[in-house]
């Protein structure tokens, strides 16, 4: 019986010793975290620092303290933190190209919506982008609008001219010159054009 229990003792020995290890770093985590957060508010209370600045510094405090937590956690039960390292790396890499990469997609999905809903302009209008420095950029009727581009169809003096597709974006960083439909004929120059 007594060579039993021993066998079992044995046998919980690792788990018990790992429990206890996972709990005194997380309680260790708890307390480091508190004990900051009671620092800031005595440093808040000593100088005025702005709630917007303390906030913000707080919680970022929060997320590193429990994240180093976290990999020494993991680190007890077997897995590297080079290995850790790498795999957040990784996936901040491969976040940060995707944010990138549908950023543009983005940013016209929600001008359209915008345009659909404030209507500077709608089809049949006439508008006309122009630079900072008043140089028009582009000039034609909208004859679509849809969720990435606006379709402008540009007229020549000598009959239609090519369909040209404006990310819906640009709308909303260059000035931009509208008559509604019907108002000036396309092929007439503006003052500026002469």
């Amino acid at each position: 019986m007594n060579e039993q229990l021993l066998n079992i003792a044995q046998e919980w020995r690792g788990p018990l010793l790992l429990a206890a290890q996972v709990l005194a770093i997380l309680l260790g985590a708890y307390l480091l975290q508190r004990l900051v957060a009671r620092a800031l508010t005595r440093l808040s209370n000593r100088y005025p620092l702005p709630p917007e600045l303390l906030l913000p510094v707080r919680g970022g405090i929060r997320w590193l303290i429990m994240g180093g937590a976290l990999i020494m956690v993991l680190e007890r039960f077997g897995v590297s933190a080079a290995v850790l390292w790498t795999a957040i790396s990784g996936f901040v890499a491969v976040a940060a190209v995707a944010f990138f990469a549908i950023w543009s997609v983005l940013s016209n999905l929600l001008c359209a919506v915008l345009i659909l809903m404030l209507g500077p302009f709608r089809l049949g209008d006439v508008v006309e982008l122009v630079e900072s420095s008043d140089k028009p950029i582009v000039k034609g009727r909208v004859i679509d609008i849809n969720l990435l581009y606006t379709t402008l169809e540009e007229v020549a003096e000598a009959g239609t001219g090519a369909l040209v597709q404006v990310p819906n974006s640009l709308f909303f960083q260059k000035a931009v010159r509208r008559w509604r439909g019907g108002e000036i004929p396309l092929h007439t120059q503006l003052p500026h054009e002469k």
